[in-house]
């Protein structure tokens, strides 16, 4: 029985969850479905756990998912970064597909995913009604998707394949992995969700590969134009000082005689620059004291301190906001990152028969980007892709290294969270 075909679900607010897939037969009686694995037999491990899908989450627990996933992003970012160069990075993709992942994890490899994610339940995944609040807005564009690509002829739990489908809308293809089309076919996919802004991550995740038994990929996308944009006219080349205490001259775009939520507090100060009419949206800007402040800023830096800073954010008349216009794309492998945060089980004796009762471990977890800052607004794409295989004062000027988010006020989500030392990229 080949695995079922599974439509794009339309999210809230009329966005769509793109993907690809292919004609096949449900899967729903409950069995595993997909060919018989080849090979020698093994010893049975007995019934795979059930997994519960997740309902929509009510508008209370938005904000508490949106907080494990917000301190998630910091716990990696402080594994990816020291402050000394530019980190793009996306909590809600990363997150986003290592609970797709972990929906087919059990015993100790749920445990110490679901910890590392910060969440209660390793069964509790909520993620992906978290994903559909986020994208229920017309104020910007936020349009996140999933995909997965099975191995022709490894069976995979119909109970995981409907809660993947379900809960994430995600896309369910069964594929030769160790075809080239197939890895075009994934690049192709990346693109499209990602509006053309990242190629690809077939090869990132070492595809074609014939021993590869499934490929998870998470993609979005966002398009937010400034509340009150910046004249390009206005834009000058200035010095922006390097983390080695050189300077530069880049583009710095300039606002005068605004009023922005602003708030100075031990150490840095945050300024919000909000997107759209109702300014749901927007940029959190966080500025050290210090020109050379930015590593000391991120070791002290977590989802508690940064909530603290946006709850006392208040509106505060600023003569000038100096921002530079920068370009960057950024891309890692997770692996050692997610391994040094508690996740090693999933990697090496993993646990994923909830997911198929082929043994596997997750081989790669890879993670690219893509932000632009601009008079106008802010484009950022980011697609996170998984594999298993079997066996300031009045003025506010961020002319030195500084981190930034993006995030949703109304459930107090990190979209994007990353660190910008040179703006040239």
């Amino acid at each position: 029985m080949s695995l079922p075909r599974v439509a794009g679900a339309v999210l809230a607010g009329a966005l769509l969850l793109a993907g690809c897939g292919s004609a096949a037969d449900d899967g729903t009686d409950g069995t595993s479905t997909g060919a018989p694995a080849t090979g020698a037999p093994t010893a049975d491990p007995g019934p795979a756990p059930r997994i519960d899908v997740v309902a929509d989450l009510a508008p209370a627990d938005a904000g508490a998912v949106g907080a494990s996933v917000n301190q998630f992003g910091f716990d990696l970012l402080g594994q990816l970064s020291d402050g000394t160069e530019n980190t793009v990075t996306s909590p809600v993709s990363v997150a986003s597909l290592l609970a797709m992942v972990l929906a087919g994890a059990g015993g100790e490899t749920a445990s110490a995913m679901a910890a590392t994610l910060h969440l209660d339940d390793p069964r509790d995944v909520r993620v992906g009604a978290l994903l559909r609040q986020l994208a229920d807005t017309t104020d910007v564009t936020l349009a996140p998707a999933n995909a997965l690509w099975a191995q022709q002829g490894v069976p995979f739990e119909a109970d995981y394949l409907s809660f993947v489908r379900d809960s994430f809308g995600a896309t369910i293809d069964e594929a030769d992995l160790g075809s080239q089309a197939t890895a075009d076919e994934i690049d192709a996919w990346v693109r499209d969700a990602t509006e053309n802004r990242i190629d690809g991550i077939a090869a990132d995740l070492g595809l074609p590969d014939p021993a590869a038994a499934l490929v998870l990929v998470n993609a979005v996308y966002f398009l937010g134009t400034w509340t009150t944009q910046f004249d390009p006219a206005d834009t000058q080349a200035q010095a922006f000082t390097l983390p080695d205490g050189s300077t530069t001259d880049v583009p710095l775009m300039l606002l005068r005689g605004q009023t922005l939520p602003f708030v100075q507090r031990d150490g840095y100060s945050m300024l919000r620059l909000p997107y759209g009419a109702d300014g749901r949206y927007g940029m959190e800007i966080l500025l050290p004291d210090d020109p050379a402040g930015l590593p000391q800023l991120l070791s002290s830096l977590d989802a508690a301190e940064w909530s603290a800073a946006v709850g006392a954010l208040a509106p505060q008349e600023l003569q000038t906001v100096a921002v530079p216009k920068f370009e960057l794309e950024w891309d890692a492998d997770l692996g050692d990152a997610l391994t040094a945060l508690g996740m090693g089980p999933a990697f090496q004796d993993a646990d994923f028969r909830p997911m198929s009762a082929d043994p596997q471990t997750l081989d790669s977890v890879v993670h690219k980007t893509y932000i632009r800052v601009d008079e106008a607004g802010t484009e950022a794409a980011a697609v996170t892709g998984g594999v298993t295989r079997s066996s300031a004062g009045e003025s506010f000027r961020a002319d030195r290294p500084f981190a930034f988010t993006i995030s949703d006020s109304q459930t107090g989500t990190i979209v994007f969270l990353g660190t910008v030392t040179d703006p040239r990229g």
